[in-house]
Formats: C-alpha cells, structure tokens, sequence
C-alpha cells in the first residue's frame, strides 16, 4: 500500500493525539543507546570485512597552484603498497549534500592548503600513512602574498537572496532618539564531531556497497552515483550509525570518494579515514564574518530602523554563503530595513553548514547589539524584546505558523530569576569576581521536505520502520519508535527501526533542523494507512479504533494479520503551505557570568533556555539536544576559534589540543524549558526543529552577561580573556 500526503495547508487532526498508547512525548531512552555506549554498535570505518585495503590521502602544501607530477614508482616501491590514486572525481571539492553539485575543477588544481591530492592504498594503514607522508610529487604554487587570504581585502560579491532593503535606514538613524551603530566579528568553526570522517566501499564488478558517515543518503547516493559513474540503482550507501555531523557530513567528501573509486579500481574493499587534522583542514567549516548592526528605536523602546550586514568568506565558485541574516529577516520589526551579505572569496578551506549555519554567529552579535541599545534607552532588555516582536513577518509580510518567542521571554526570565529593569555593570562582586546576568532571544527557521518511510506490521504483532533518514545523535530511532509505536497501539521497544540504508525509502536527511518534522510526518502517513485498514478487516471505522498494546478493540492485532505482514509506504510531502507563513523555532537565553577582575577568566556559573519548537516527541532526546546548543553557545561565545595562518592560510590549530571546545570543567548546571504549543501549519505531527535552535543567539546572553558583570562590551567572538582584560582596562 502507498500512502501520500501533501500539506498544502494547516493540518488539525492532531493525529498522533487519537492514539491510546500514551507514548508520545515521553522521555524515552534511545533505543540503540546499550549497543553506542557498549562499542557494539559499529561505525562507518568498524565494519569487519575480509581483505579490505587501508588508504590515507595525501594533501597539498599550498594554497593555491598545482599538483605537475607525482613520483607513483616511489611510492610503489615503499612496503606493503598497492596503489597511488590521483583521479580528479576523488580530489575534487565536496558539494554540500543537498544536491548541489561541487564547483568543477581541473586536474591537479588547488585551491586551499590541505586539499585533497592523492589516495596511498596499502595493505596497512601504518604502511599506507608512511608512503602517504613520504609520497614525493612536485608542484607549481602561487607566490605568498600573490593569494587572496583575507577578508578584508578580497574581492567580494553580493548575496542578492539575503540581501534586501525597505525604506529609509539613514533617516532613521539621523532622527530617531536612540541608536546604536556597532562593528563585530566572529571566528570560524569546525563541528569537530566526534567520529571522523570515514569510509569502507565495496565494488562487486556491477554494484558499489559503500559504509560511509554520511548526514543525507538520500542525497549522497546521487552524489556518488555522479562521481563513480554509475547509475543510482548501482550504488548503495549505508550510515546506520553516525558519530555527530553538525552539518560536516551533508555532502560526499573526498573520504568517500576516494574510497568508492579505489575500490572500483582495486576490486577489493578500500577503507580510508581521514586524521583529525584531515577533517579540520579539508572538511567545510563555518565561516568567519565581519558584521555591522544598526538600530534605531523611538523614545519607547519601539524599532524604527533596522540594519544587519555582514561579510563572510568562501572559496572561488562555491555556491554557499553563511547565512548570517537567516533571522535577522523576521525577528524584530522596524519599518526602515536593510540587510545586506557580502561573500569575499578568498583561498581558505571550504566554507561550509556548521550547526546552526548563520544564525550561530548573526544572533549572537544582533542580541549583543539589543543590549548596548537597552543601555541607551534605559530599559530592561527583556521589555526591549518584548517591545519589537513583531505580528507578521516584517520583510513579507506572511503570518508565523506560531510565535513563541514572547512566552520564552516571560517564562525563562521567571524561571531564572530576571531582575528586572534598567541594567547597570559592576553592581555584583564576590572576591575577586564580578558576576552579572543577560540575555538574548533565539530563532530559528523551519523548514520540511519530502520524506518516504516504509512501515510494517509483522503476522507477531510487532511492527518495522525502514527509511534511508540517518541518526547522527539526535535521537531519531527513539521518536520514530514512538510515533510509529503510538499509531499502532504497540510499545516502543516493539517497534523494530532501520536506518541509514538507501536500499530502504528515501528520508529527508539529517539537516537543516528537519528531519524529525518530516520524517516523522511519513511515518504518520503510513500508520495512517495501516490503521484504515485495520479498521477495515475489524469490521470498524477508523475513529472507532481503540487500539493499544497490541490489542484492537478487545482482539489482538496479530489475529487480525491472519499469519500475514501488512505494509505501508508512507509519502510526506510539504505543499503551499511553505508560501503561506514564515515558520520559525524559537526561544530564549538567560545566563549567569563571573569575571576575574585581575585576569579577565569568565566562568559561566548557570544558563538556562525556554524553546517553543511545537509538539515535544520526546522529552529526552529534546531535552538533550537543547542542552547541546547550551554547550555549544558556551564554546562559541568564549573558546572556539579556527586560526588561519596569513602567510599560506593552512589552520593552525587543526587539532582538539588546540582548538578549543568546551569540556566538563566549563559547563555549569544546564537548565531547559520547553514550552511545548502544537504547530499545525509546521509539520503533520505539528513539531518543528530543535536540533540547531538551542544554540542560535545563546552566546549573545553570555557577552551580554560580562558586560552587566565587568563593564567590559567585547566586539570580537570568542571572547577570550586577553580581550575581556583589555575591555575592562577600556571602560
């Protein structure tokens, strides 16, 4: 049975509330957790496979030129090696894994230091990363200072798409009573998962099985099969377990591709892992940006002008641009606009999606800009917000499926213990540390896409749920588990689900803060379908059923099946509806600092988020996804840094010694609302994303948080003790 819906408009049924298994929302385990935390749970690179060869890629030393010879009869001769690959399909920069095919590039060219060259492959890994460090090849590269490297001073291109203007911001700013004009900059970021990048591809002479940590089979299979050569049906792609992505695994990278064509090559199994400093250096990045806010409001606290601009960075010909304005587009109202991104091109490693790509580094700096603007009024800032929600979307004028942003305010505030009313710095000491409190408000967008999930009710009353989707931590399995589980009147740990397979219907992708939405929109689709037919053979309508543990109406529903499975295949598709509202998560941030006044240390000493995302499907995995945006706020507002060496543009700190994420010592007691009001224009089961909105504006109530402590108003993320020292010597 097929089972199609398209949401052209808001869907009321609330469907997943007609249930009687009463699982939904539960804080539910993960059902794969045992086999993760036990090491039986095998990544892309565990597989154990017979004869499978070991390759490491070699990378260029420069930042732009390219690659004249490569001595392969050197290499050849080193023990244990069987082949130097250097085809172009392998070494070309990776697409970002929504389709969108990769800039093409000419054999041997460079583009950025640590791209990419060739592929050693040897019988063992230590045989092949010996030949791989020691592969004599020659080069032509640019002169140093001949290669654009910095921002600043790069050629740079307009982003039309985030660019707009209404109105008269210059007259806003001359005549409104209160204004602020403030310069920022954010660092670039890595998502420095936990797993790297890795891949085992298998070639039989027809088919290329390929175990790869992928974030979008769905994608990544049509990216391989143009790679290969190959038609789509040829290829297949597994990522049933993912050690984290945070955007670093949407596309097929070089990893990937290089196994896959060695493989086909070889005629034998090919694994390849890239080194921790491969990931950082070759992986996409988030970019840096330069960031100019302006802000007029009237003398009570109301918008009359808006101005958000920002200069990110990218390589020559790539299509991507950091989203910095991605909210800044509808959170705040104010009748003179503009928004503005501009993209310098500039030979660094691939600028790329990181979690939260855009609003991680745009909120921030715009809610640190609010709170310089509630000082010049002498208001409290929460008012301030609340003052400038705005009733439609001020750039289209859309209405919002369901705007959550006023309760977060109210309710966090409440549950941190907001002081209220105007701020003032340095009113708190304790010892040698200032401690003070801020805030920031969080947005972020939501969107849905076409997702297919096969679902099945086996003769013994338990039930399967196949699709291509990844889980890449985020607690898929669990709420997939539940839906399919509440549908069918079953127990989640009877509810059987399969992942990452591209032999299995295509999902949406684990990407972009939709996954949950709508994969979970397809499995209700085909529940749907199953349970009409389980009305049909008991002789029932389906708003009759009372269907629970197993049980329908009184009558198993294994006696039902009569010995035979029954299946569904459940199609989600979002329809006008996207043009119809502006869809948004939202939340707030409220943090706690303290700041040594001898060294500049902050110290984060208690944070809480409230985050309105629609329906809650599972309180765990939700809660915890909102605490990792927590963390990852805490390292971007204090610690996180790509550092670019000038000269050449190679990171030089491409290793978790040096780069510096946030560990146990940093984060303090977590706390997290979530405000849960059911959204049915957002998605079939009414959800929106969470995955990226805990950390979209969360450093913004940290910076704020150090100025009402210290005085110290720092422009520059992170904001690291030499810089805060500075800020307070300043002021």
């Amino acid at each position: 049975m097929n089972a199609y819906f398209k949401q052209d408009e808001p869907d009321t049924r609330n469907l997943l509330d007609t249930g009687k298994q009463g699982v939904i929302g539960k804080a539910l385990s993960r059902p794969e957790g045992l086999a993760k935390v036990t090491g039986t749970a095998p990544y892309s690179a565990e597989y154990q496979i017979d004869g499978c060869l070991e390759g490491v890629l070699v990378t260029a030393p420069f930042a732009r030129g390219r690659i004249t010879a490569i001595d392969k009869k050197a290499a050849l001769a080193m023990d244990g090696v069987i082949a130097v690959i250097d085809d172009p399909r392998m070494t070309t920069r990776p697409a970002q894994g929504t389709a969108a095919a990769a800039p093409e590039q000419g054999p041997g060219e460079v583009d950025y230091f640590g791209q990419p060259i060739a592929l050693i492959v040897a019988e063992t890994f230590e045989q092949a990363r010996h030949a791989a460090k020691n592969l004599p090849f020659d080069y032509e590269a640019d002169e140093i200072g001949s290669v654009p490297l910095d921002p600043e001073s790069a050629p740079r291109e307009t982003d039309d798409g985030s660019s707009m203007s209404k109105g008269d911001l210059a007259h806003a700013m001359k005549t409104a009573p209160h204004t602020v004009d403030l310069r920022y900059r954010t660092h670039g970021h890595v998502s420095a998962a936990i797993e790297p990048h890795a891949a085992i591809a298998q070639w039989d002479g027809t088919k290329l099985t390929v175990h790869a940590a992928q974030q979008m089979p769905n994608y990544n299979i049509a990216e391989l099969a143009d790679i290969t050569g190959l038609d789509e049906e040829n290829v297949r792609l597994i990522s049933r377990y993912v050690g984290g992505g945070f955007g670093s695994k949407l596309g097929v990278a070089e990893e990937t591709a290089a196994a896959a064509i060695a493989a086909m090559q070889l005629s034998r199994p090919v694994r390849v892992v890239m080194s921790r400093q491969q990931v950082m250096q070759a992986i996409g990045h988030r970019s840096e940006s330069r960031q100019r806010v302006r802000l007029a409001a009237d003398s009570g606290g109301v918008l009359t002008g808006f101005g958000h601009e920002a200069l990110v960075a990218n390589l020559p010909g790539e299509s991507f641009a950091e989203p910095v304005l991605q909210s800044s587009q509808f959170l705040y109202g104010g009748d003179n606009r503009l928004l503005k991104l501009e993209i310098a091109r500039i030979h660094r490693s691939t600028a790329a999606s990181v979690r939260a790509p855009g609003e991680a580094v745009g909120m921030p700096v715009l809610e640190a800009a609010m709170d310089v603007l509630a000082e010049e009024i002498g208001i409290d800032p929460v008012e301030l917000r609340l003052k400038n929600i705005p009733e439609k979307d001020p750039d289209t004028g859309l209405p919002f499926t369901e705007h959550g942003l006023a309760r977060c305010l109210k309710e966090g505030a409440e549950a941190f213990g907001w002081d209220s009313g105007p701020r003032q710095p340095r009113l708190k000491r304790d010892g040698d540390w200032w401690i003070g409190t801020g805030v920031a408000s969080a947005a972020r967008v939501h969107n849905v896409a076409e997702a297919k999930a096969r679902v099945t009710l086996n003769p013994d009353g338990t039930a399967s749920v196949q699709t291509d989707m990844t889980d890449i931590g985020t607690g898929t399995y669990a709420i997939l588990s539940q839906i399919a589980g509440e549908m069918l009147g079953l127990p989640p740990e009877k509810v059987l689900v399969q992942l990452g397979d591209t032999d299995f219907p295509r999902g949406p992708g684990s990407g972009g803060s939709w996954g949950a939405a709508s994969i979970g929109s397809a499995v209700l689709v085909a529940c749907e379908e199953l349970r009409g037919s389980l009305a049909e053979k008991a002789g029932v309508n389906s708003d009759e059923l009372d269907i629970a543990d197993g049980m329908l109406n009184g009558q198993p529903v294994s006696d039902l099946l009569g010995g035979k499975e029954l299946s569904a295949l459940g199609h989600y598709e979002p329809g006008k509806i996207a043009d119809d509202y502006t869809s948004s998560g939202f939340g707030a941030f409220f943090a706690e600092v303290r700041v040594n006044r001898h060294t500049g240390e902050v110290r984060v000493s208690r944070m809480l988020g409230a985050f309105a995302f629609g329906r809650v499907l599972n309180a765990k995995t939700a809660r915890s996804q909102c605490i990792g945006g927590l963390v990852w706020s805490i390292g971007t507002a204090l610690t996180e840094a790509l550092l670019f060496d000038p000269n050449d543009g190679h990171i030089a700190n491409a290793d978790l010694a040096e780069y510096h994420v946030p560990v146990h010592r940093d984060i303090p007691a977590l706390d997290v609302l979530m405000l849960e009001k059911k959204d049915a224009a957002a998605s079939a089961i009414q959800a929106k994303g969470i995955g990226e909105l805990g950390m979209c504006g969360g450093a913004g109530a940290i910076a704020n948080a150090i100025y009402n402590a210290s005085g110290a108003r720092i422009f520059e993320f992170p904001m690291t003790p030499d810089k805060v020292l500075q800020a307070m010597e300043d002021n």
